[in-house]
């Protein structure tokens, strides 16, 4: 098992059941020194999609998932890595128990144009969902779309 950091709309562990239906969420965190943004328009069906960046005193909430074998080549099929929009990079997210060495998901293409409402609504259901801290979401609603 590999220890996966999820951040946008894989937040969600009933969507993450479906996409990685052999992996259990072991719990959340916060990526300190990052932060979510969006860019790759011209990759999306609708609008920017979601990465993180890093950002002094910034933090991205995640979703840490136990990601089993047999689960990270659909998750890789799934975030588009064959395609080269996205890409794995490894990380350390800081939990409860402490730092934890994790991978998640990064965007190949530059930081700029904004989401769609529905894609930045799913992303802050899911934060929700999962736990975030109310301030969080409601600062993912507030974001322009």
């Amino acid at each position: 098992m590999s220890l996966y950091a999820a951040y946008a709309g894989n937040l969600d562990a009933r969507l993450m059941s479906r996409r990685a239906p052999h992996s259990p969420l072991r719990g959340t965190g916060w990526l300190n020194d990052w932060r979510l943004t969006f860019g790759g328009e011209q990759m999306g069906w609708e609008g920017s999609l979601a990465t993180v960046v890093e950002a002094p005193r910034s933090q991205v909430f995640v979703a840490l998932y136990d990601l089993a074998p047999m689960d990270e080549d659909s998750m890789d099929r799934w975030e588009g890595v064959g395609l080269d929009i996205y890409r794995r990079m490894r990380v350390r997210v800081h939990t409860l128990e402490g730092e934890e060495a994790t991978w998640m998901y990064v965007l190949n293409g530059y930081e700029g144009g904004l989401p769609s409402a529905r894609y930045l609504g799913e992303i802050a259901d899911a934060a929700e969902s999962a736990g975030a801290p109310h301030d969080y979401v409601m600062e993912l609603r507030k974001r322009p779309c």
